[in-house]
């Protein structure tokens, strides 16, 4: 059953998200910094290296909070690997536009 992403507010959180779900790396990758930093539950990990393994194998199960002008998205999760909880992903743009930090990790909601 798709995700419901109506509730996604700011456009390119909206666009990853998206991406994120439907496994489509060559979009996800696109919308980052070069210099992208990533953190997952507080230690921070190499961004590339990580998505190129999550993409298509991880995915919300629900969105069920976004705040922070939606940039900080809450729900619950689907990973192959780690099996299903709730997570959060917030996100940070750069001045050029683009998301130049990404936060993510089990959440508690």
């Amino acid at each position: 059953m798709p995700v419901d992403l109506s509730k996604l507010s700011n456009s390119k959180v909206k666009t990853a998200i998206t991406a994120l779900q439907n496994g489509d790396a060559k979009t996800w990758f696109t919308l980052f910094t070069d210099d992208v930093q990533l953190f997952d539950d507080g230690n921070q990990m190499q961004f590339n290296n990580f998505f190129k393994k999550a993409l298509g194998h991880e995915r919300f199960t629900s969105i069920d909070r976004v705040e922070n002008n939606g940039l900080e998205v809450y729900g619950n999760f689907h990973s192959d690997q780690w099996g299903d909880f709730k997570t959060y992903f917030k996100f940070q743009l750069g001045k050029e536009g683009k998301i130049s930090r990404l936060d993510i990790g089990q959440a508690s909601f």
